[in-house]
């Protein structure tokens, strides 16, 4: 697998707050979503078994084979996302995210690997996209949890 971004965040949020988000894969990446930047509309289109929709004012946005893994000292969660941006680009990549519990919040990691995307508006998303793309991930993931802090 070809690593595309790969990005650390702490966020000030407890890890049970993680797990319990985790629990409801379809809320918290809607959650999550709401937080990209230019995105203004969210709706969950679909869910189930591994799977969520959701459509954006970009898009389409799909995952699959989401795997969610909660151990004792840290979540792991994987997945394949498409997202098709309207008619201008659709992508395709796969994800590997790790929360883990600090004295003073969670450290969450993320991975992008295998990102496809064609034509022109795909080559200079894969090119360039990575750095502004990744730090959304992570900005979006921190904001998201800590809206959840009681």
């Amino acid at each position: 697998m070809s690593t595309w971004f790969e990005g650390t965040v702490e966020i000030n949020c407890d890890f049970e707050s993680v797990k319990q988000s985790l629990a409801d894969p379809a809320r918290h990446f809607a959650g999550v979503v709401r937080q990209m930047p230019a995105i203004s509309e969210v709706e969950l289109l679909e869910h189930g078994s591994g799977a969520v929709r959701i459509r954006t004012n970009e898009g389409v946005l799909q995952r699959r084979n989401i795997e969610c893994t909660v151990l004792a000292d840290s979540v792991l969660v994987r997945y394949d996302e498409i997202y098709e941006a309207g008619k201008k680009v659709t992508t395709s990549s796969h994800f590997e995210e790790e929360f883990t519990p600090t004295l003073t919040g969670v450290v969450f990691h993320t991975r992008v690997s295998d990102v496809q995307a064609p034509g022109l508006l795909g080559f200079l998303y894969r090119t360039f996209g990575a750095g502004s793309m990744g730090k959304a991930f992570l900005s979006s993931q921190k904001a998201f949890l800590e809206s959840l802090r009681r």
